[in-house]
């Protein structure tokens, strides 16, 4: 039996459906800080240079595979290695690497679905309240959140394509970033706000060390969704008469775009509260951040537009926060699904309640690691902590294998499907791209220094994570 797959019905589409999966929690809330304690404008320059020259050849690398091979990234390492066990094997990673973080990309929208609500029912001063995040992570009260959401996710997976991905990426990314411009627009008008935008924007290349270069590189690669099997499966979606390179780098732009302006709204925000900040307060954890420090920031916000006021910017800035993490749970969740209708021959809704059962398992054993079982709150020690099972799963599948699948992607891509093939799939429909500078740059960067440069990422992850060692300490 074979299953109709699907496609996007325009690039347009794509752009909105790819963009959604990059646009995620560590744009709108991680990235604002780590620019702005690690040099400013100095580290938007690197961070801007990474996505440029590392990230955006190995996107392009892994939407070629998609649309050549019209398979998600079991069966795209399997066709295009002409049926090597060993690269389907490193396909499979491409598909318990989204599964997992799934899980627990789905328990942090949880806690961000809470907050939105109780903001919108007028409790945001109890959200400030430094004991509320502990209290509610670790209350059963998740579970009532928990079933709404995945019955929303998987609605929105079992539609398809077209009716399903593509159309709440239609209607979320444009809301998202209307929602976004309102914000910001409103913060800049609050005194100090200025201060802010000088903390975040003015360059400070004192602040620069191996551990900021490290951290530019790693968000880059995590933002843009490198590495986790999804855009070989949405490319699989992307029709053969698109351009490629325009339609990539448009995803990589709109990314980057929403994480730069996310700083115009977080920053100035905090500022205008307390012109006395420093960089040292700001929390390092987007998890800390968001639920621990921005609270008590829009509750301080009452002073300029009274407690309803400050309960409506809570309300629209933690919408817009579960908005972009929607999406990109839209797009994680996809990957297993693909699988199961490619593989498996399963019809796109017997995939959906496959892996919803799955997923469920793991979701509550992530859930009650935040207090509820002692046994998965404190379950594994390495790099000299304790680790619940959360802390497992994060660090396992969204801080190692990344960087490792795009390491693996690079090879693949030049030592066995071979550069031609990959030049031949990006230049369909788009003479400009033959015999083009970039083309050139692609073949020789991921054959040669960008490899390097990702397995450096993963073994400095792999040290720094479970061996408290950096390996680049200047």
């Amino acid at each position: 039996m074979s299953v109709l797959r699907g496609q996007f019905s325009s690039k347009l589409g794509f752009i909105l459906a790819s963009a959604g999966s990059a646009v995620g929690i560590g744009n709108l809330v991680g990235f604002p800080v780590m620019a702005s304690k690690n040099g400013g404008g100095a580290f938007l320059l690197i961070y801007i240079l990474f996505i440029a020259f590392v990230c955006f050849p190995v996107m392009l690398a892994e939407i070629a595979m998609g649309r050549a091979s019209q398979k998600s990234p079991v069966g795209a390492f399997h066709a295009l290695s002409d049926s090597s066990k060993p690269w389907r094997m490193v396909g499979g990673l491409g598909l318990i690497t989204p599964f997992f973080i799934g899980v627990f990309y789905i328990v942090i929208t949880v806690w961000i679905l809470i907050y939105m609500l109780q903001s919108a029912i007028g409790n945001l001063a109890m959200l400030a309240d430094p004991d509320t995040f502990g209290k509610t992570v670790g209350s059963p009260v998740m579970f009532a959140y928990l079933a709404p959401l995945l019955a929303a996710l998987f609605y929105i997976l079992a539609r398809g394509v077209n009716d399903g991905i593509e159309r709440a990426a239609k209607i979320i990314m444009p809301t998202l970033i209307i929602m976004m411009i309102l914000l910001i627009g409103f913060v800049l008008t609050l005194d100090n706000a200025t201060a802010g935008l000088v903390f975040y924007l003015i360059p400070d290349f004192s602040k620069i060390d191996s551990g900021v270069i490290n951290s530019a590189l790693n968000h880059g690669f995590f933002s843009l969704s490198l590495g986790m099997g999804i855009l070989i499966t949405y490319g699989s979606y992307l029709s053969k008469k698109e351009k490629m390179v325009s339609s990539t780098r448009l995803v990589a732009i709109a990314d980057t775009g929403v994480a730069f302006f996310a700083g115009l709204l977080v920053i100035p925000a905090v500022f205008a509260i307390d012109p006395s900040v420093n960089a040292d307060e700001l929390s390092d954890s987007s998890i800390s951040l968001m639920f621990s420090y921005l609270p008590q920031v829009f509750l301080s916000l009452q002073d300029f537009v009274g407690y309803f006021g400050a309960s409506v910017v809570s309300t629209m800035f933690f919408t817009l926060v579960f908005f972009a993490a929607l999406t990109s749970l839209v797009s994680i969740t996809e990957i297993p699904i693909a699988y199961l209708m490619d593989e498996k021959d399963k019809s796109r809704r017997e995939a959906c309640v496959i892996i919803a059962g799955f997923m469920s398992i793991f979701i509550v054993i992530t859930t009650v690691s935040f207090g509820m079982s002692d046994f998965f709150t404190s379950f594994l020690n390495y790099g000299g902590l304790n680790k619940s099972f959360f802390d497992l799963i994060y660090d396992v599948f969204y801080e190692t294998i990344l960087p490792l699948m795009g390491f693996m992607v690079c090879l693949f891509v030049c030592y066995r499907w071979k550069k031609h093939r990959l030049h031949e799939e990006v230049s369909l429909e788009d003479d400009a791209y033959t015999n083009s500078l970039l083309e050139k740059y692609i073949g020789i960067s991921l054959g040669t220094f960008i490899p390097v440069i990702l397995l450096a990422v993963f073994a400095n992850n792999v040290s720094r994570i479970y061996f408290a060692h950096n390996l680049f300490g200047f």
